[in-house]
Protein backbone atom coordinates (compact mmCIF):
# COMPACT_ATOMS: atom_id res chain seq x y z
CA UNK A 1 0.00 0.00 0.00
CA UNK A 2 1.57 3.59 -0.84
CA UNK A 3 1.65 5.90 1.95
CA UNK A 4 -0.71 8.73 1.85
CA UNK A 5 0.86 12.43 1.56
CA UNK A 6 -0.17 12.93 5.06
CA UNK A 7 1.56 9.75 6.47
CA UNK A 8 4.73 11.00 4.53
CA UNK A 9 4.46 14.47 6.58
CA UNK A 10 4.29 12.71 9.96
CA UNK A 11 7.38 10.20 8.88
CA UNK A 12 9.28 13.41 7.90
CA UNK A 13 8.38 15.28 10.92
CA UNK A 14 9.15 12.49 12.92
CA UNK A 15 12.72 12.17 11.57
CA UNK A 16 13.63 15.97 12.17
CA UNK A 17 12.45 15.88 15.78
CA UNK A 18 14.97 12.94 16.31
CA UNK A 19 17.49 15.11 13.99
CA UNK A 20 17.11 17.69 15.63
CA UNK A 21 17.59 16.27 18.93
CA UNK A 22 20.45 14.57 18.13
CA UNK A 23 21.90 18.05 16.82
CA UNK A 24 20.87 19.66 20.39
CA UNK A 25 22.60 16.37 22.97
CA UNK A 26 25.99 16.45 20.63
CA UNK A 27 25.96 20.52 21.13
CA UNK A 28 25.71 20.12 24.99
CA UNK A 29 28.26 17.26 24.80
CA UNK A 30 30.81 19.58 22.82
CA UNK A 31 29.99 22.17 25.30
CA UNK A 32 31.46 19.77 28.27
CA UNK A 33 34.01 18.09 26.44
CA UNK A 34 32.79 14.87 26.34
CA UNK A 35 31.83 14.90 22.46
CA UNK A 36 34.58 12.33 21.34
CA UNK A 37 32.62 9.27 22.57
CA UNK A 38 28.99 10.29 20.83
CA UNK A 39 30.83 11.13 17.40
CA UNK A 40 30.91 7.70 16.34
CA UNK A 41 27.35 6.66 17.21
CA UNK A 42 25.65 10.21 17.12
CA UNK A 43 21.99 8.07 16.75
CA UNK A 44 22.38 6.97 21.07
CA UNK A 45 21.80 10.80 21.54
CA UNK A 46 18.27 10.76 19.93
CA UNK A 47 16.70 8.95 23.11
CA UNK A 48 20.20 9.53 25.71
CA UNK A 49 21.36 12.90 27.20
CA UNK A 50 24.65 13.29 26.51
CA UNK A 51 25.11 14.61 30.59
CA UNK A 52 23.99 11.44 31.87
CA UNK A 53 26.70 9.35 32.72
CA UNK A 54 24.26 6.03 33.54
CA UNK A 55 25.14 5.59 37.26
CA UNK A 56 22.86 5.32 39.53
CA UNK A 57 24.91 6.53 42.70
CA UNK A 58 26.09 9.79 40.61
CA UNK A 59 24.50 12.68 42.59
CA UNK A 60 22.96 14.01 39.44
CA UNK A 61 22.05 11.35 37.56
CA UNK A 62 21.05 9.34 40.56
CA UNK A 63 17.62 9.32 42.26
CA UNK A 64 17.43 12.11 44.73
CA UNK A 65 15.04 9.91 47.34
CA UNK A 66 18.27 7.54 47.44
CA UNK A 67 21.55 9.91 46.85
CA UNK A 68 20.25 13.55 48.52
CA UNK A 69 20.09 13.76 52.48
CA UNK A 70 16.78 15.34 52.53
CA UNK A 71 14.93 12.90 50.40
CA UNK A 72 12.42 14.87 48.77
CA UNK A 73 12.56 15.55 45.31
CA UNK A 74 12.50 19.43 44.00
CA UNK A 75 9.27 19.01 42.96
CA UNK A 76 7.74 17.59 46.67
CA UNK A 77 9.30 20.49 48.30
CA UNK A 78 7.56 22.92 46.35
CA UNK A 79 4.41 20.46 46.95
CA UNK A 80 4.84 20.87 50.96
CA UNK A 81 6.14 24.18 50.98
CA UNK A 82 3.63 26.46 53.08
CA UNK A 83 2.30 29.09 50.97
CA UNK A 84 -0.18 30.91 53.92
CA UNK A 85 3.06 32.77 55.22
CA UNK A 86 4.26 36.15 53.76
CA UNK A 87 7.34 36.67 53.03
CA UNK A 88 8.27 40.29 52.35
CA UNK A 89 11.33 40.05 50.81
CA UNK A 90 13.16 40.61 47.53
CA UNK A 91 13.88 37.91 44.90
CA UNK A 92 17.69 38.56 45.98
CA UNK A 93 16.19 37.44 49.60
CA UNK A 94 16.94 41.09 51.59
CA UNK A 95 13.64 42.37 53.55
CA UNK A 96 11.66 44.51 51.90
CA UNK A 97 11.97 48.02 53.66
CA UNK A 98 9.08 50.04 54.54
CA UNK A 99 8.17 53.20 53.03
Amino acid sequence: MPATPQEKAKKANRLQQDKNAIQKQLKVAKAHGSAEKYLLEPNRLSKHHAMDCGNPECYLCGNPRKTHKDKLTAQEKRLFQDTETVRDKHSNGSAKSDE
